[in-house]
């Protein structure tokens, strides 16, 4: 699997910044700037992209919706249709998932609370795990993180290989790390340097087991949040809601959609789509 990433040179984007007038605060919608230009629109601002690291490569003539499932597949015909899944879907009909054109599940193994830090197991891993596993799904799975600190993460991983139990995996393990939005967190003021050291630290430590490993972001994280030059041998999964995924950076796995509906699971599910 490949990997991918960036980080916004310091001169690069105070140059930019004294260019347009722009500041440096979060916005939740993303963009693709002109071509021409080395730049993303974020909320109206605009970041550097670094010419050095690879690109996506897609424009939004590479994909096509399905109106009636409201699935999104590439106009190749390549690529593999998936789903997300935790606690939040209850309990899953996994002979109607796979019965429903779904090629594979990333499953939550675990979280770290925001507020007070605390390791969890999420209720229904081995459930799913094993209703996946049996209907031919392939399964990855995926720890939504909160560390602080490399320490943190290295006790993530730990607890999640204890959690796996040397289960085999066709997909990797991806590191979860998530700004939280209208609360407190413990995380809100954990520096962009401190975050990608917690991302590759979770990551070796999974790596060693044996588990190919990945991580998950949308925009502002991958963007703000991590640095992307020392990402270059991860495979990225990135989430924006949209009819084409505009990150400019190269990923793998592309999370379109968080209402997504599914044969055997009630309610919303999120849909993904492995790209390469």
């Amino acid at each position: 699997m490949r990997k991918k990433k960036w980080i916004v040179p310091v001169l690069a984007v105070a140059l930019g910044l004294l260019l347009t007038g722009c500041s440096l605060s979060p916005a939740l919608n993303v963009k693709p700037a002109k071509e021409t230009t080395p730049l993303v629109e974020i909320g109206g601002e605009l970041i550097v992209v670094n010419g050095e690291l690879e690109r996506s490569g897609f424009s939004q003539k590479d994909f096509v919706l399905d109106e009636e499932t409201g699935r999104i597949r590439l106009m190749s015909g390549a690529g593999r249709t998936g789903i997300d899944v935790s606690s939040h879907q209850g309990n899953i009909d996994w002979s109607a998932v796979a019965g429903d054109g779904i090629d594979f599940a990333m499953l939550r193994i675990g979280l770290r609370g925001y507020s007070e830090g605390t390791l969890r197991a999420d209720d229904t891993f081995s459930d799913n795990y094993n209703g996946a596993t049996a209907n031919g799904l392939e399964v990855g799975v995926y720890f939504f993180s909160q560390a602080t600190s490399v320490q943190e993460a290295e006790e993530e991983a730990d607890f999640v290989l204890s959690l796996l139990d040397g289960r085999s995996l066709e997909l990797p393990v991806a590191f979860d790390w998530e700004t939280i939005d209208n609360d407190e967190a413990r995380t809100d003021d954990v520096s962009a340097e401190t975050v990608t050291d917690c991302l590759i630290a979770f990551c070796d430590r999974i790596r060693a087991a044996g588990y190919d490993t990945a991580f998950y972001c949308n925009g502002m994280v991958g963007y703000l949040r991590y640095d992307m030059t020392r990402l270059q041998g991860y495979t990225a999964w990135y989430a924006e809601y949209t009819d084409w995924p505009s990150f400019a950076y190269a990923f793998d796995l592309w999370q379109y959609a968080n209402t997504g509906r599914v044969e055997g699971i009630a309610g919303n599910v999120d849909l993904d789509l492995w790209v390469n």
